[in-house]
C-alpha cells in the first residue's frame, strides 16, 4: 500500500487537507518567526503521525523545498517502511549520533527518495538510551548543520505520553504539531499533551484532528458561511 498519497493524487481532499497544514504552518511563521524545524508528535500509538509527517514532506518537496525527513523515533520508527528504503543496521540516525564529528561524511546516512527534493534518515538500530542520544550535544551540532543544508527539516517523534524523546527535541524545533485521532483520541490525553509541552516551555503550533470523515469536514463549511453572511 502506499502511503505517499499526495503524490498518487494531489488533488484529492487529503492531498488539499496536508497543503493546508503546509500553508497554517507558513502563517505560524508571521508571529513566531522563521519555522525551519517542525516537530511532530502524536497523543498515542497509531494516531497518523509517520503518515501525516511523509506526506507533508511531499508537501513541500511540491512547493520546490529540498527537505528532510529525520526519523526520530528510535523505537518503532516506520518512514522507512513508508518510503520503501532499507534501515540499515550499521547506519540511520542513532548511529549518526553516536558518531558524529565535525567532518563527518553525511550522505553516507541520508537517504534519497524516490520523492523529488525528499531526503530522509532512518532511525538505524534502536539505542539501549534514546533520551541521552537525542539530548546529546552531538546531537545538537548534526541539527545544527543540517538546519544548514535543507529549507525545511521535519522530526517525526515518539508518542509523547509515557516517553520524553518528543519533549527532548523541541529544544531543536521552530513548531510542534500534535497529531491525535478522530473519535479516538481523549480529551483527557490531550490535555496531558498540553500539560507535558507546558512543563517543557515549548509551544504548541498547531493540533491536526487524523481520520477524520470526510462528512465530519462539512461544518468547517457551515461555521465559514454562516460566519461570512454575518459580516
Amino acid at each position: 500500500m502506499n502511503d505517499l498519497k499526495i503524490t498518487t493524487n494531489s488533488k484529492s481532499a487529503f492531498s488539499e487537507a496536508i497543503k493546508t497544514i503546509r500553508t497554517n504552518i507558513a502563517f505560524a511563521e508571521m508571529s513566531n518567526g522563521k519555522v525551519k524545524t517542525i516537530l511532530f508528535t502524536s497523543a498515542e500509538s497509531g494516531d497518523g503521525k509517520s503518515f501525516i509527517t511523509a506526506n507533508l514532506a511531499a508537501a513541500y518537496a511540491q512547493e520546490g523545498k529540498k527537505v528532510l525527513l529525520i526519523d526520530c523515533d528510535l523505537r518503532k520508527g516506520r518512514q522507512h517502511e513508508i518510503f520503501n528504503v532499507v534501515n540499515s543496521t550499521n547506519k540511520g540516525y542513532s548511529t549518526l549520533i553516536l558518531n558524529y564529528k565535525d567532518d563527518t561524511d553525511l550522505s553516507k546516512y541520508i537517504v534519497e527518495t524516490n520523492t523529488k527534493r525528499v531526503h530522509l534518515i532512518t532511525t538505524g538500530p534502536t539505542p539501549p538510551n534514546p533520551i541521552e542520544l537525542l539530548n546529546s550535544n552531538h546531537n545538537k551540532k548534526l541539527i545544527d548543520k543540517l538546519k544548514k543544508m535543507y529549507d525545511i527539516i521535519i522530526f517525526d517523534c515518539t508518542p509523547i505520553l509515557g516517553l520524553s524523546d518528543a519533549m527532548i527535541m523541541t529544544q531543536y524545533s521552530d513548531a510542534n504539531v500534535v497529531v491525535v485521532s478522530s473519535k479516538k483520541t481523549k480529551v483527557e490525553l490531550l490535555n496531558r499533551v498540553i500539560k507535558s509541552f507546558d512543563q517543557a516551555k515549548a509551544p504548541i503550533t498547531g493540533v491536526i484532528v487524523n481520520k477524520a470523515s470526510i462528512k465530519d469536514n462539512s461544518y468547517y463549511g457551515y461555521y465559514s458561511k454562516e460566519y461570512y453572511g454575518k459580516k
